[in-house]
């Protein structure tokens, strides 16, 4: 119950930078795995972005092999989909789409489906589509992207740093790239309500890095002063701190969005409520996950080599403090200042302060002071 309580309250104290390595070797293999996909395999593009034609045949009788011999006919086989599904009415449906754009060749199918399924030929819903409004879709939502990555890039630098400008566009390129690379291992079908899905997420991704960048900025400015912790040991007390935040958000996030997929598409039976919820469950938890365990990673190592937090690093390896440096306890205060001195901040006083507390443990004595010249 503690736990939970410390958990709740930002006390806990997770070692953040020891399971960075294995989380970005893990996002390493995930983003080379999506890339090498889809210059294998490519997308499973809907007949939105291919062109094509769509038949619909109610039919209680008619299988998956008599709708593919139809389209054998005409040879238009090849490449073809044919699925059964069930509308919000119960009604079964042999769903047949084939790479057909001429519209009399698609009327001589739509027979032939009919004849076959031994229903009137009225009955049978027919949709043509060309390649040109799939690629108009993908010219507006590439456009859209840019722009949007720019002003957020920019809003992000003036607002904040812009090495956190350059962390959150890797992270929202991690989220596009994985997101993507998944619907292409799992040959998921990309359509209109996909894209709209991926331009969703990128707003939810960046929100959540921007919610652990405002406290890591707070921290900083709090702590730096001091001199005495490092950039990584800041970043380790705010993600604690914001963790349960980020944890909470998600969760909210994704009940609705699996609420839509389970009434949606299991229940009723809708491909585009699917589809849509389908995009936004895998990005939303890839967002949350990128903002923790790739931007920030990426912050730290950008910032450690800035001369400033480099003289730090150097100074507690010198003093013996690197691990408390590294670390910042949750009972770290205000360091101590000595007695009689211009205000230079004492290390070991705070390092002393967070040991009574029990919540940092040295693992060696301090240096023992010189002893000034009696008079």
């Amino acid at each position: 119950m503690k736990a939970l309580t410390n958990l709740y309250r930002g006390r806990n104290d997770i070692n953040f930078p020891k399971l960075w390595r294995p989380i970005v070797a893990f996002s390493t293999i995930l983003v080379v795995a999506s890339i090498v996909s889809l210059a294998v395999r490519g997308l499973n593009l809907s007949i939105d972005f291919e062109g094509g034609a769509v038949w619909e045949v109610p039919s209680k009788t008619m299988s998956v092999e008599d709708a593919t011999d139809v389209l054998a006919e005409f040879k238009k086989a090849d490449g073809a989909k044919v699925q059964t599904v069930t509308d919000a009415n119960g009604k079964r449906i042999v769903r047949v789409q084939a790479d057909s754009k001429n519209i009399e060749e698609s009327q001589k199918i739509a027979a032939s489906l009919a004849k076959k399924a031994d229903v009137d030929i009225e009955d049978v819903a027919t949709n043509t589509v060309g390649p040109s409004w799939g690629q108009e879709i993908t010219g507006k939502a590439l456009q859209s992207l840019i722009i949007f990555l720019l002003l957020v890039a920019g809003y992000i630098a003036w607002q904040l740093e812009w090495q956190m400008a350059v962390a959150a566009l890797v992270g929202v390129a991690h989220d596009i790239i994985v997101t993507v690379g998944i619907y292409s291992i799992f040959d998921f079908e990309v359509t209109p309500a996909t894209v709209i899905s991926f331009l969703t997420i990128l707003g939810y991704s960046l929100y959540d890095t921007i919610v652990v960048y405002d406290r890591v900025k707070e921290n900083a400015a709090r702590y730096d002063r001091s001199g005495q912790f490092t950039y990584t040991g800041i970043m380790r007390r705010s993600l604690n701190q914001v963790l349960m935040r980020s944890v909470n958000t998600t969760m909210v996030s994704l009940l609705p969005v699996l609420s839509m997929m389970v009434v949606g598409a299991v229940i009723l039976g809708q491909p585009v409520l699917r589809d849509f919820s389908l995009a936004l469950l895998i990005g939303l938890f890839f967002g949350a996950y990128s903002s923790i365990c790739v931007s920030t990673p990426l912050l730290v190592w950008l910032r450690e080599r800035e001369p400033r937090y480099q003289r730090i690093r150097e100074r507690a390896i010198e003093r013996g403090d690197i691990e408390f440096a590294d670390h910042m306890p949750v009972g770290a205060v205000s360091p101590l200042r000595r007695d009689g001195s211009s205000g230079t901040p004492s290390a070991t006083s705070a390092i002393s302060v967070a040991a009574k507390a029990g919540q940092y443990q040295r693992s060696h004595p301090p240096r023992p002071r010189k002893q000034g010249k009696r008079r």
